[in-house]
């Protein structure tokens, strides 16, 4: 298990009234939500470098990424879509 840092985070009354709703464990739910966040940023860094060095990804290696993480080929119009 790693290690953990005591914090206090301020929100506002009713976002803790619906995370309750969802959870016993607020911590542990805004720890993950938190955790989900840097690794879309830092995926996000991730593919901003990649591109800088080779160049705009085409609709056709878009296309294949939709492919691969939802398992549908989908089309470049979708891609253009989302």
């Amino acid at each position: 298990m790693s290690s953990t840092t005591r914090i206090t985070v301020t929100l506002p009354s009713d976002q803790v009234a619906e995370l309750r709703k969802l959870t016993d464990n607020v911590s542990g739910y805004v720890a993950e939500a938190v955790a989900r966040q840097l690794r879309h940023q830092l995926l996000g860094d991730d593919l901003r470098q990649y591109e800088e060095a080779h160049g705009r990804f085409s609709d056709e290696e878009l296309a294949e990424a939709r492919a691969r993480v939802f398992g549908t080929a989908g089309t470049v119009k979708d891609a253009d879509a989302a």
